[in-house]
């Protein structure tokens, strides 16, 4: 069994990490305050409520995206950090901004969120403004798992069955997004009987790489089962599951931290990205008793 440095990770952390990643690792393994955790995701929050300041790394604007509400639900949640007043603040701006169909757009194009400010090549705003499947999915799926309540999250968990109901040729961003949701939605027997559905379309149409080394921009099984008891776990052996561990706590870099496989398109982006997956890493091998 292959055993991550966890001295070497807490120091590509401390070189390389931004401040909310250091506070996440301190919280997640070194015993830390929930509360720093949550000063520091309130460091990117914008006055209309959202989320923004590169909070996710690729989008390097200061106004508020959906993809950065998901990212800040998310820490909280998983530091135990959560906050009624970001996440009341957050659903408040998702509901402003909804498509008309409700739920999350993918990219939001004003221009003080958007425009000409650094971004990644892939954050281009739909046309017709659609609610996105990631985006929709994720967020709905971690306010779920806290038992929240806002209109928002009403219509967003509407658009989310209506969508997967349809679901016939998805992506593999959008399986991201539709496990998030299906994970935590409280009708479980709906939720267990849609995924036997949608499922096994993660393996049909080659979403996954089963092989662990397999190079290139690909999605490995801990992407879409990254806990003992996710939903998609089901579709991969055991055998599989171990040697994708493997990979994952083999994958350290001398540095000692992780990095990614999609382009790099900006040094910054680059280093928010590494911290924030060397601390997601060590917290996916701890959850699968690799730590």
């Amino acid at each position: 069994m292959i055993t991550p440095d966890i001295h070497a990770a807490a120091a590509f952390i401390a070189a390389s990490a931004r401040v909310l990643d250091r506070r996440r690792f301190q919280r997640l393994f070194e015993d830390g305050p929930a509360t720093a955790v949550r000063d520091a995701v309130a460091a990117y929050r914008n006055e209309d409520g959202g989320f923004g300041h590169a909070l996710e790394p690729d989008c390097r604007a200061p106004g508020s995206q959906p993809a950065a509400a998901a990212m800040a639900l998310r820490i909280l949640d998983e530091a135990g950090a959560w906050d009624e007043n970001l996440v009341r603040g957050a659903c408040d701006w998702l509901a402003v901004m909804a498509p008309a169909e409700g739920g999350a757009a993918f990219v939001e194009a004003d221009p003080h969120a958007l425009g000409r400010w650094p971004h990644a090549p892939w954050w281009v705003p739909e046309e017709g403004h659609p609610a996105s499947l990631i985006a929709t999915g994720m967020i709905a799926g971690t306010l779920h798992a806290r038992g929240a309540s806002h209109p928002w999250l009403d219509g967003a968990t509407e658009v989310m069955w209506n969508r997967i109901g349809k679901l016939s040729e998805p992506g593999a961003y959008e399986m991201f997004g539709v496990l998030g949701f299906l994970q935590h939605v409280p009708d479980r027997d709906r939720a267990r009987e849609v995924f036997g559905r949608v499922g096994p379309l993660i393996l049909e149409r080659n979403l996954v790489a089963l092989d662990p080394e397999a190079a290139g921009e690909v999605h490995g099984v801990l992407d879409f089962a990254p806990e003992p008891d996710s939903l998609a776990r089901a579709l991969f052996d055991d055998a599989t599951v171990k040697a994708h561990l493997d990979h994952l706590a083999g994958a350290q870099r001398e540095d000692g931290g992780w990095t990614f496989n999609w382009p790099a398109w900006s040094p910054a982006a680059e280093r928010d990205w590494r911290g924030f997956l060397t601390v997601d890493a060590l917290r996916v091998l701890r959850a699968n008793g690799r730590l």
